[in-house]
């Protein structure tokens, strides 16, 4: 069996981006829960996974011959570390091909919350357009221009989010314990502070930290609750940041203005989520995508040439591979 590259995405992705592999590998494409993957990785030189889905079983690397393992993404939770570390297998990855997707994601949801367009949209479905009018017209809404925006999580997506914030005219603020550029944050005015300060003072808090033991649960239900009345929550990092509960309740109760979801402590959310349970303006105040606000065409077409072009790099030219993580 000739298996050059096993990939756990499908062929058509690639195809659709214009991003096919060069015809000299020999590339097995399979989804992670096919029964031959096991068997295809003793023989693949090079395994290429999205950065989004399950967890690879460890024992799956064991004996094989993997040069190296390239994720079409940034995040790295689906794999085990210390096995491929042990192993002497690389990892890398593709930073900031999703930045303008997610920066867009957020710009456009922290909108759509703040001018209550569910709300409207379904008032005016139910024939009450003059009355929704008037209460819009009431209650202010307001924009983006002006509010302080609180950015936890200055990385690459971070630090994009946070520009294209500052162009739409929001004031920015930020945590992170170690931000990737300093003198770019400087560049939009931004201002560190302690996350409870961001909490208590910032009118949009958008998330942008990876999954690992310092941010498991790290907006539980006292950070909620130290968030300025009204304000908004945006969740676009991974699932296990935010405790769900403790979002339904702040949104039930009304202290929450909005919320975005993008990703969920179990993917698919189950049917127990308590996200889902929301009724009534509470849930015209929640807005759920399903993982996708790094996903546009521009990004899965950067995302996957750029992958590509790093296993081209390791298999034909011998190279080591860009953006190793470890």
């Amino acid at each position: 069996m000739t298996v050059d590259v096993l990939c756990l995405r499908p062929e058509a992705d690639c195809e659709r981006a214009g991003a096919l592999p060069p015809a000299s590998l020999a590339v097995a494409y399979r989804s992670a829960t096919d029964a031959d993957v096991p068997e295809l990785l003793q023989h693949a030189r090079v395994l290429v996974i999205p950065a989004v889905g399950t967890a690879l079983p460890a024992k799956w690397f064991a004996g094989t011959h993997l040069k190296l393992v390239q994720v079409t993404g940034a995040g790295l939770d689906r794999l085990d570390r210390a096995t491929l570390e042990r192993l002497g297998i690389a990892v890398a990855n593709v930073p900031g091909g999703s930045n303008s997707a997610v920066a867009e994601y957020v710009v456009t949801a922290a909108s759509f919350l703040l001018r209550r367009f569910a709300w409207v949209d379904a008032e005016i479905r139910n024939g009450n357009y003059g009355a929704a009018r008037a209460k819009l017209l009431a209650a202010n809404v307001t924009g983006l221009d002006g509010l302080l925006v609180g950015v936890v999580g200055l990385g690459t997506i971070g630090l994009a989010v946070a520009e294209a914030l500052y162009k739409m005219g929001c004031r920015i603020c930020f945590y992170d314990p170690a931000p990737r550029d300093l003198s770019a944050a400087h560049a939009i005015g931004a201002q560190s502070l302690s996350l409870d300060e961001l909490l208590r003072t910032a009118d949009v808090v958008t998330l942008h930290v990876p999954l690992m033991a310092e941010t498991q649960g790290l907006i539980g239900d006292a950070q909620l609750g130290k968030m300025k009345p009204g304000a908004i929550l945006i969740q676009a990092s991974r699932g296990g940041i935010v405790d769900e509960a403790a979002l339904a309740k702040h949104l039930e109760s009304g202290h929450l203005g909005g919320a975005a979801v993008d990703v969920y402590s179990s993917e698919p959310p189950a049917a127990g989520n308590p996200l889902l349970a929301l009724t009534g303006d509470a849930a015209r105040r929640l807005l759920l995508t399903p993982h996708i606000a790094g996903v546009t065409r521009q990004s899965a077409a950067f995302l996957l040439k750029a992958a590509w072009r790093n296993v081209e790099r390791v298999l034909i030219a011998n190279e080591p591979p860009l953006h190793r993580v470890y």
